[in-house]
């Protein structure tokens, strides 16, 4: 399990457009990195919509705000497209980063066990270490909590 003040593990994921976004390539910035279950549902599209609509605040504070899912980069593309999304997703088919980061877990649901992605949120800060984390977000409202926490780091 990743704490606050660890180092944040490194990925190398391709994006949307199947270009490789790297961890190493944004140090020397604030991070969001959001982790979710699954393109289009319902609540992952609210998660989402909410950081696009508050990228311009987030950018403001000097922070790049990152999706990661499971799913595929072409799904990705039909996310984005249909949402109009402008922040980066990154797709985890491997799981390797979901679970270095520790939010690809055992999850029931109705009575049944299966794996899946635990919705959690990273701000890592400018030197690549985690500086807080959000474990099994809600989703209403959540980018306005990040974007003040971020704001009480910077202090």
């Amino acid at each position: 399990m990743i704490n606050v003040g660890d180092n944040a593990p490194k990925f190398s994921l391709p994006e949307a457009n199947g270009k490789n976004i790297a961890l190493e390539e944004l140090i020397g910035k604030w991070i969001i990195l959001y982790f979710y279950p699954k393109d289009m549902t319902s609540g992952c599209t609210m998660e989402a919509l909410e950081f696009t609509s508050m990228k311009p605040e987030f950018e403001k504070e000097g922070a790049s705000i990152i999706g990661i899912s499971a799913d595929s980069p072409s799904s990705h593309v039909k996310f984005i497209e249909k949402n109009k999304l402008t922040h980066t997703l990154l797709s985890n088919e491997d799981k390797k980063t979901l679970e270095a980061f520790g939010v690809w877990q055992t999850k029931k649901m109705y009575g049944k066990e299966y794996k899946g992605i635990v919705r959690s949120t990273f701000i890592i800060n400018p030197e690549g270490k985690v500086a807080f984390k959000w474990s099994k977000v809600k989703v209403q409202g959540h980018a306005d909590e990040v974007l003040k926490k971020l704001k009480e780091l910077k202090e």
